[in-house]
């Protein structure tokens, strides 16, 4: 976490509301941080159900391992989430002190520790002393709130410049439900099922069935179309969680109709958290959308999209605000994706700038360089040989992101 905020950060931070059967506490502990938060535990009520996504990486951390299983059981009464230290590649040890941590938040709420999900974020390789924070758990416990969402998002921060949070309220059945959620990311973003850590809660009275459909399939459209760097994590993970103490009738089915507004709302706090990732890349000074049309099919746009927003040449020509559009066509064609070069059509802030293989006549890139020069950057492109589509989004890359990385663990 650095003093300086990202110019890409949101003006301004919501508020988040109290989410009923959700308790929260945050302590620096010391793990790797001096004086700030390092911390977060949360309770949930006795019935609160619970889905994740997670890494698909090789080598992911002992807490990736443990939430998997805990979660097959879709219950959830517990988190406890540190910041400072991955716990990844750590061996049996890892293991070990993440048991000892599920086993010690599991007798302070007073259940099974497999509804305990721990999450861990930081340097990898480095083993984790447990006790500073199973220690700290039962007062923690003592003094949880309903209102210490501020102290939450700071305490699993890393690298970010500043805390995501995000909600929404939507209505099942005529009650209103609430929905809020915090993530941290900055660095080693290119998601594979999930971001860095995200946390998600919503009142309302949902199945794990129903919970684990919609987080897929809302994860595939915010968190899985962004990247800061190409790096997927070892620690990826994404956890939702529903209290039911909303007192809407039980939702068992994800094609449930009453689920339409609740649906469209969990996918805004998604995609809105997945964006202030992206806003917040470690050196970022461009928030970059990548819209791609005429696929062979959605998968294919996907690839191709993010072929062009992990292309270090494309992000360091947004970062020079050069109009470098060769760079674009050179990451189209190493996609590996179906694309016809002769019926290519590229455009930058929605001025064209290539059109079926070649160069616009007549083309001027005076007010293309010009919107390169701003903030919101937008880059579309039509490779003629279907119907797919997709959009992704990313950030440029600044001599700031050598500086950050490199002195990261001194």
């Amino acid at each position: 976490m650095t003093d300086a905020v990202s110019p890409l950060a949101p003006k301004s931070f919501p508020s988040l509301p109290s989410i009923a059967g959700v308790r929260l506490a945050a302590h620096a502990c010391g793990i790797r941080y001096k004086g700030r938060p390092d911390l977060l535990f949360v309770e949930m009520a006795p019935g609160t159900t619970a889905a994740g996504v997670f890494t698909r990486s090789k080598t992911c951390s002992a807490p990736v391992d443990w939430c998997r299983e805990a979660v097959a059981d879709g219950k959830g009464r517990a988190l406890v989430v540190n910041s400072g230290n991955a716990n990844a590649f750590t061996g049996q040890a890892g293991a070990r002190s993440v048991r000892h941590t599920a086993e010690a938040a599991a007798r302070v709420v007073g259940c099974s520790p497999r509804e305990v999900y721990v999450a861990s974020t930081g340097t990898i390789g480095a083993l984790l002393d447990e006790s500073k924070i199973t220690a700290v758990l039962p007062e923690l416990h003592a003094r949880a709130s309903e209102a210490a969402w501020a102290e939450a998002s700071h305490a699993i921060m890393t690298t970010d410049t500043y805390p995501k949070t995000s909600t929404r309220t939507a209505e099942i059945d005529g009650v209103t439900v609430r929905i809020a959620g915090i993530a941290k990311g900055s660095g080693m973003i290119a998601p594979d099922m999930a971001t860095m850590l995200g946390f998600v809660f919503t009142d309302a009275a949902l199945s794990a069935k129903v919970l684990r459909k919609l987080l897929a399939r809302g994860v595939d459209r915010s968190f899985n179309a962004i990247t800061v760097d190409s790096d997927t994590s070892t620690s990826d993970t994404l956890l939702l969680f529903a209290t039911g103490q909303a007192g809407n009738r039980t939702v068992a089915e994800a094609t449930d109709s009453r689920l339409k507004d609740f649906r469209r709302k969990l996918d805004e706090v998604l995609l809105d958290l997945a964006h202030q990732v992206v806003r917040d890349g470690e050196g970022a000074s461009k928030f970059v959308t990548v819209k791609v049309t005429g696929a062979a099919g959605a998968r294919a746009a996907r690839r191709i999209g993010l072929a062009i927003a992990n292309s270090p040449l494309v992000k360091t020509a947004i970062a020079g605000e050069d109009a470098n559009w060769g760079r674009v066509v050179m990451a189209v064609g190493k996609s590996g994706e179906k694309a016809d070069r002769d019926r290519l059509r590229i455009s930058m802030g929605g001025i064209p700038v290539a059109l079926n293989g070649g160069l616009v006549p007549g083309y001027d890139e005076t007010p293309v360089t010009a919107h390169m020069k701003g903030q919101e950057i937008l880059i579309e492109v039509d490779v003629g040989v279907g119907k797919g589509k997709a959009t992704v989004w990313t950030c440029d890359l600044t001599h700031a992101y050598i500086d950050i990385n490199a002195a990261y663990r001194t």
